[in-house]
């Protein structure tokens, strides 16, 4: 088997899971109306402790499959991507998982992982989307799973944001030397804080560097230009950066809309986050359905 063919099946395993409930983590029923308005309040709090247990039971999904022999799935923690196949496929084939709780206002998690990283196109990105079983209470249940490379995805967030002078995408340092845990894998995101006279300056040097100078790079030639203009012009680093809701990812766009749309206990997840968010007496009243 080829890396590509190990994670082509790893990818259908994992997609289905979509529609099971996994055995990581029960939320009990409320006695209550109090208390299970409470928990609406407070159960996406505990989403990244089950995102977590769902990453790792996720890898003991993949090792359920036979591998011919061939290695078997790991996690990495910490490091990246979450899971590698180890074993004897080079290049290695790995899938970062990341979860998604609908209720929550956005997809929190990030993605700034370097695209020279995916050369190969040897590594996955697994979206999970999760809730109780029963919207605020009981087993944890996987609404659906998006699968897409990981390449494909630093190529959109690239794009997106790298807009020169406005905004500037940054490639890490070559720490290739440096043990393991010292290693630079990330990208960061700078936006401009300086004058407008700052600006139509800063314009002018993007235009020196041609026609294709908006064009987002990953090349020494590129950065090194990039890295000259941060120097001459004042920004800030962007700390919400590479969050994967604001991507623009087409596929992703398509799969958090199917998501938010789905059927879940009678209404779409759109409509209980909505409902959830209330603080008038709606809420109550369709608690009241839940428990």
């Amino acid at each position: 088997m080829t890396h590509k063919e190990i994670l082509k099946e790893a990818a259908g395993k994992l997609e289905g899971l979509k529609g099971q409930l996994m055995e990581v983590l029960e939320i009990s029923k409320p006695q209550t109306l109090e208390y299970a308005q409470h928990l609406a309040k407070v159960v996406s709090k505990l989403s990244p402790m089950i995102g977590n247990m769902i990453e790792f039971n996720s890898v003991v999904e993949l090792n359920k499959s036979d591998w011919k022999g061939l290695g078997k799935w790991i996690r990495q923690d910490p490091g990246f991507p979450d899971t590698i196949f180890a074993g004897e496929v080079h290049p290695t084939p790995g899938i970062e998982i990341k979860t998604w709780f609908p209720l929550a206002t956005e997809i929190t998690a990030r993605f700034k992982d370097s695209v020279t990283h995916f050369e190969q196109d040897q590594t996955l990105v697994a979206l999970v989307a999760w809730l109780p079983s029963h919207v605020i209470y009981g087993k944890s249940k996987i609404l659906d799973v998006w699968i897409g490379s990981a390449r494909s995805l630093a190529i959109a967030r690239d794009l997106h944001y790298h807009n020169p002078p406005d905004y500037l995408v940054f490639e890490p340092e070559d720490t290739s030397e440096r043990t393991s845990n010292l290693q630079q894998t990330n990208t960061n995101g700078y936006k401009f804080q300086g004058t407008k006279k700052d600006f139509e300056r800063a314009k002018r040097v993007v235009e020196s560097w041609g026609p294709k100078g908006v064009e987002y790079s990953p090349e020494p030639r590129y950065q090194k230009q990039v890295k000259e203009l941060l120097g001459q012009y004042s920004y800030r680093l962007d700390t919400n950066f590479a969050k994967i809701d604001r991507i623009e990812h087409v596929d992703l766009e398509k799969f958090k809309s199917r998501v938010l749309n789905m059927e879940f206990h009678g209404r779409s997840i759109n409509e209980w986050s909505a409902i959830i968010a209330e603080e008038t007496a709606n809420l109550l009243d369709v608690l009241k359905t839940l428990i």
